[in-house]
């Protein structure tokens, strides 16, 4: 304890997660990464932020308001992580944390799955995130976070997402082999599987009716908010979670526990 001074003057230093940390959101411009994004800068990181929609994107960077780059994008293309990891590397030369975040689902019954449905899902959901991290590597410091988004459909069985839920089953499996590959480096993997949450996203996927059926399965009666996923992106992206890697985190208010 320094004299004269009482824990609480000293708050903003000491309370502060991410000081001096460079984040990188992906899919970064709304909903659960937007509101992570936020509040990865309030605990003291620079973020860039990514998104297909340059106006999605400026309004993002806005509404965070200070240390923050937006960088338009989709995950799915490959020159375009590249200018990602080339505009990082040219503005601040290091990534401490990674949110692999950008990702879709839509719904399709087995017997009407397509081509272009299974394409446009993995070409995203997975081929985009390996990619994402992979091209990241030589910017990532040791004793870095590195964490995906996820889907509590791939712990559960939902008619019509069988795909959706495959892709994202698969973040898992990329996780356990990753961590095992950059342990000399210290580097976490994990994996943070939200629940049914009140997004833009949600609004487009899913019908009234499915929302009603969604919320009936949380035992609190309510879909999840961004900020309760962006508390968790925290957790995996400060040290507060040193101890946790290889983890599918779920954070879904129960949903797939019962």
């Amino acid at each position: 304890m320094v004299m004269g001074f009482a824990p609480q003057d000293l708050k903003g230093q000491v309370m502060a997660k991410l000081e001096g940390k460079v984040a990188v959101v992906t899919g970064g411009s709304s909903g659960m990464a937007l509101a992570s994004a936020k509040r990865f800068v309030e605990e003291g990181a620079y973020v860039f932020i990514t998104g297909r929609r340059q106006e999605a994107l400026d309004a993002a960077v806005a509404e965070i308001g200070r240390n923050v780059t937006g960088v338009r994008g989709d995950a799915a293309n490959l020159d375009d992580l590249d200018r990602l990891f080339e505009t990082v590397r040219r503005e601040k030369g290091k990534i401490d944390v990674l949110y692999a975040s950008a990702g879709w689902g839509e719904a399709a019954l087995l017997g009407e799955i397509t081509e272009a449905h299974f394409d446009t899902i993995f070409n995203l959901n997975a081929r985009g995130t390996l990619f994402t991290v992979q091209k990241a590597l030589p910017l990532l410091q040791d004793g870095g976070s590195i964490f995906m988004t996820g889907s509590v459909a791939s712990l559960k069985g939902f008619p019509g997402y069988s795909v959706y839920a495959a892709s994202k089953a698969t973040l898992h499996a990329f996780a356990r082999g990753w961590l095992n590959e950059l342990k000399g480096r210290n580097i976490r993997v994990n994996v943070l599987h939200p629940g049914p949450i009140a997004t833009a996203m949600q609004d487009q996927v899913l019908t009234a009716e499915a929302k009603q059926m969604f919320e009936s399965l949380i035992p609190r009666g309510t879909m999840g908010r961004a900020e309760e996923i962006a508390s968790v992106a925290l957790f995996l992206a400060s040290d507060d979670s040193s101890f946790v890697n290889g983890m599918e985190l779920a954070v879904d208010g129960g949903f797939s526990a019962i």
